[in-house]
């Protein structure tokens, strides 16, 4: 069937009438997802919309991001590292798209924004319990944050439980244990409701499975994995910071932060700083 007058023929077989069918917007409950969105200015600015479905888009995507870290955490404690990757691939593409979003809000303009910026009130991206959550179980914990989601129930629900679960980095170093690599008694038993923090006794372990990627492939696979999780995190929280600054210079966040300098203190912090210690220790 060729194409004419630039008309493409609808072909016979497919299915045009959905009275008792399963749609693609039944599917996808469209309705509901397309009128979440819901500007608050008044005469309606232009860009709001904009600045609405850059966030409700990164909600999605961050549920994609906790599923798949939830996954992978099981799997790690099951001893099956293979699928575990599988999840952490997916996350590094997911963490991609992320990034690439803040070029969309890098369109909106400070004069474009400030038009609109006073109906958000105190809401704020601080106060997304799931990105919260995926901090969390990356390992930078922090049970003061748990204050910002006390008037939510079901997110303060989410963080508590991610705050009281064992990070994906502790999960791998339990599997790294029954492995029978030599993880320090400390890691392994600490204390895991707490933000992790560099542990020196763990370089030597890493720096063995460095020195001979061959022998310890798998360990030393999903260390590099690891490493790509963070690096991309890095980059997003770059990207946020540098949007924010392009959009609000050095104003303060909508939700009561300094702005930019508080997003620039985030750069400092590291879910797995033992992984960048072990190239020092590597030689050439």
């Amino acid at each position: 069937m060729s194409v004419e007058r630039n008309t493409r023929a609808i072909e016979g077989t497919v299915v045009t009438d959905f009275q008792d069918r399963m749609s693609y917007g039944g599917y996808l409950d469209l309705p509901t997802l397309l009128s979440a969105q819901r500007p608050l200015s008044d005469p309606e600015h232009h860009d709001e919309l904009l600045f609405i479905v850059q966030h409700q888009t990164t909600e999605l995507w961050l549920k994609l991001v906790l599923h798949e870290l939830g996954a992978a955490c099981r799997l790690l404690r099951e001893d099956q590292l293979a699928p575990a990757l599988k999840c952490i691939a997916r996350v590094k593409h997911i963490q991609k798209t992320l990034t690439e979003q803040w070029s969309v809000l890098a369109t909106l303009t400070p004069a474009e924004y400030g038009q609109f910026r006073g109906v958000l009130g105190n809401a704020s991206g601080f106060q997304s319990a799931q990105y919260r959550a995926v901090e969390f179980t990356l390992g930078n914990k922090n049970a003061a944050m748990l204050r910002v989601f006390e008037s939510d129930a079901a997110a303060h629900e989410l963080i508590q439980a991610a705050l009281e679960a064992p990070s994906l980095y502790d999960e791998f170093l339990g599997l790294l244990a029954r492995s029978g690599y030599p993880i320090p008694a400390a890691v392994l038993e600490r204390d895991v409701t707490t933000a992790w923090t560099y542990a020196p006794e763990l370089v030597p372990v890493l720096t063995e499975i460095y020195r001979d990627p061959q022998t310890h492939w798998a360990a030393y696979e999903t260390c590099e994995e690891l490493v790509d999780l963070e690096d991309n995190f890095q980059l997003w929280r770059f990207r946020h910071l540098k949007t924010v600054e392009r959009i609000i210079g050095n104003k303060t966040g909508t939700g009561g932060s300094s702005g930019a300098p508080f997003l620039r203190r985030a750069l400092e912090l590291t879910f797995f700083p033992e992984l960048y210690a072990v190239r020092t220790e590597i030689p050439g």
